[in-house]
């Protein structure tokens, strides 16, 4: 009986298993929920490098318009205003990794085939390698310097406007100290911050722009796990039970990707949970602290992320060849993105970063 087989690197079988592996990369990865085409999405695609030749694409922000307008019969003529645009851009460049096995005996020791666990263990590689990407990007994670973990672009602290410390009086990630603890109060801040920053106050701030959902304006907040813990066994009056009165209210919401997994909701922030958001960052030494980790609220384009040509959230390359006449087999798979924060005018766009003492709890 005849039987169909596709063999090392057939076509059909790699364009198959690519959009395999990037498709699972993709849901893998803690962020996907965050990704989409719409500017209404807190990681934006660019789809401009996926369809023609560059390293980088670049997108403009209009300002608000601040005029006061005339009023009546006066002359508008001569009292018109120009508009104010600024600019960021996001650098892709190729990332990939391989599996190759030891020979065909090797092989025949195991229960399992070669071939399927390279394509999983290098979905697991991809999706935590994106997800790194993600908050050390959105959080300013500067004491990571290699850009094969920062989106294939330099990470840039966040400035002095979007930025909030636990506690009083501190102004560095280093004066944390350990009663300064994660609470409700750092989510009201944020989002009062988020909603009233204002171009009168340093040219080039903007509100952030919250995700519209169900008709309701929204932001997502990131936090640690031991910033979860500290805000779950605070004493304070409130606190984790009003996020709890909140969660998943009026049922609707429920079926929105965004709530899936969240902890709960808190004065229109939804918060997740996620081990990935970093430690801090010493303001002189540009050390890690192992003690502080920064929590992030981000609004819609809080980051941007584009691909090569051919690239998509649903295809990276993937290639196997024959080593040793034949003996050995090698699986390898890239991709050609990147994924940034978004800043205009040397300002943060979409995201606060909240820092705050957060140690391991024994």
């Amino acid at each position: 009986m005849a039987g169909t087989s596709y063999g090392v690197n057939h076509p059909l079988a790699v364009k198959l298993w690519s959009r395999k592996l990037m498709s699972e990369a993709i849901k893998a990865t803690w962020f996907s929920k965050f990704i989409g085409t719409s500017a209404n999405s807190i990681v934006q695609i660019k789809s401009e490098t996926s369809k023609d030749s560059g390293d980088k694409v670049t997108f403009g922000l209009r300002a608000r318009l601040r005029g006061a307008g005339v009023q009546g019969d006066a002359t508008l003529e001569g009292n018109e205003e120009a508009l104010t645009t600024y600019d960021d851009n996001v650098i892709i460049d190729q990332m990939r990794h391989a599996v190759r096995s030891k020979g065909k005996m090797s092989e025949q020791r195991v229960p399992f085939n070669v071939r399927d666990e390279a394509k999983e263990g290098l979905k697991d590689w991809f999706a935590e390698r994106l997800d790194v990407w993600f908050f050390n990007q959105l959080a300013g994670y500067t004491a990571e310097t290699r850009t094969l973990f920062t989106g294939n672009q330099a990470v840039v602290a966040p400035d002095a406007y979007h930025r909030i410390f636990a506690g009083t009086g501190n102004a560095a990630d280093e004066d944390l100290a350990d009663t300064d603890l994660f609470s409700l109060s750092l989510i009201d801040k944020a989002v009062e911050l988020a909603n009233t920053l204002d171009h009168e106050t340093a040219e080039g701030l903007v509100p952030l722009r919250p995700l519209r959902m169900d008709g309701e304006d929204k932001y997502v907040m990131f936090l640690h796990d031991y910033q979860v813990t500290d805000l779950r066994t605070t004493t304070s009056t409130g606190q984790w039970l009003d996020i709890q009165k909140a969660a998943m209210a009026g049922g609707q919401v429920s079926k929105n990707p965004i709530y899936t997994g969240a902890l709960g909701e808190y004065n229109g922030v939804i918060l997740h949970k996620a081990n990935r958001v970093p430690k801090g960052v010493h303001s002189s030494t540009g050390a890690a602290i192992d003690t502080v980790r920064r929590a992030v609220l981000c609004g819609a384009q809080a980051a941007a992320m584009a691909f090569g040509q051919g690239g998509s959230l649903n295809k990276m390359d993937w290639t196997e060849e024959l080593f040793d006449y034949g003996n050995q087999l090698g699986v390898a798979a890239g991709m050609i993105a990147g994924l940034k924060k978004t800043r205009f005018n040397d300002r943060d766009f979409g995201t606060i970063v909240v820092s705050t003492y957060a140690a391991k709890h024994s």
